[in-house]
């Protein structure tokens, strides 16, 4: 039986802690309790919203309809060899436990991913990276109920079109709803280790060690995201508010010509990736404040709850950031949270 409730405060749902109203709200522990959640949406003519840990979410006002919070649990090993191993997690597992449930298998492949808040359901939604690894790395194939064919489908990951912070599921909004995912991972004996992104390639050097294991790894990782990232429970945020953008080669050598310490890293195909929290450091916005919203003193990426801040007050802000950085530099920079709900006037 569904526990449904109405004119409920998301303020504990979406970790810049922004209180706003879901018009109905339920938690969803079972298939069977979603289809049921989306039955009732659907008789009522009520829009849905889908909310994982809320870590990638903007709330701009109340949210109408049905929201649904996705509680599905449960992890386990589906095969392992010498060379390969491949797990299965349901998409209401927290990301940062899983994480550390491979490591305690001995188990590598997720180690630069560690510490990254949500879900795991919202990881293939965003196409999670950080330190030089992205999810679609280690993705092998997922489970998702398509509301628009009303049925389960399997998905490998190349039918996901993964792109930089996209995916399938990010383009087709609403229409469907992950519900496991499982992913490839390799035993530490015989990982392919990623430790050459610049700030954990330092980190590494200065333990002194020679053979890189996953754990060292991801505590290095750990204390990497620590030292710049504020913990969510202390200071409401979003992580990453904005994406880092990427730009042709020929863009990145007329930027590095005017601003030659600017913080870049090639890609495929010639395209080079650019710091977007260097550029908004660079153009003074580091440790900005006003009212109860803020850029963050240590990563300027990072925009702040102080607290009882509103949607409208982050999103004001960071169109006063990417309108500066549009006038400098001449680079759109795009938001990275889901704005959710209706603005008010």
């Amino acid at each position: 039986m569904l526990r449904l409730r109405q004119q409920v405060s998301l303020r504990t749902c979406n970790s810049l802690a922004i209180d706003e109203l879901a018009e109905y709200l339920v938690e969803v522990a079972s298939y069977a309790e979603l289809l049921e959640a989306l039955t009732l949406a659907r008789q009522h003519a009520w829009p849905v919203t889908l909310l994982g840990g809320g870590s990638n979410v903007l709330l701009c006002g109340p949210v109408p309809g049905l929201v649904i919070v996705l509680a599905l649990r449960g992890r386990r090993l589906l095969q392992r060899s010498r060379t390969e191993a491949l797990i299965e997690a349901e998409a209401g597992e927290n990301w940062h436990q899983l994480v550390n449930w491979t490591l305690d298998m001995g188990l590598a492949g997720l180690e630069n991913l560690s510490l990254i808040p949500g879900t795991v359901g919202a990881a293939p939604v965003q196409n999670i990276g950080a330190y030089g690894v992205e999810l679609e790395q280690c993705l092998h194939s997922l489970d998702a109920y398509d509301r628009s064919q009303n049925k389960i489908v399997s998905l490998m990951a190349d039918d996901c079109q993964f792109a930089y912070r996209d995916s399938l599921f990010k383009r087709s909004p609403g229409r469907f709803v992950i519900l496991r995912v499982r992913l490839r991972l390799w035993p530490q004996a015989v990982a392919p280790l990623h430790i050459d992104y610049a700030p954990l390639a330092r980190a590494w050097q200065a333990t002194g060690l020679v053979s890189p294991d996953a754990r060292v790894v991801s505590e290095l990782v750990c204390q990497i995201r620590r030292s710049r990232l504020p913990d969510p429970a202390v200071l409401a945020n979003a992580g990453s508010f904005f994406h880092n953008p990427i730009v042709s080669g020929e863009q990145a050598q007329a930027l590095l010509a005017k601003h030659p310490a600017l913080v870049h890293y090639p890609q495929a195909g010639g395209r080079v990736k650019l710091a977007a929290g260097w550029l908004i450091d660079q153009a003074g916005w580091k440790g900005y404040r006003e009212g109860p919203v803020g850029v963050h003193a240590e990563q300027a990426l990072v925009l702040v709850n102080h607290g009882g801040a509103k949607g409208r007050d982050i999103l004001q802000l960071a169109r006063r950031i990417q309108a500066d950085i549009q006038r400098r530099y001449g680079l759109e920079l795009q938001i990275e949270p889901q704005a959710v709900g209706v603005p008010s006037l």
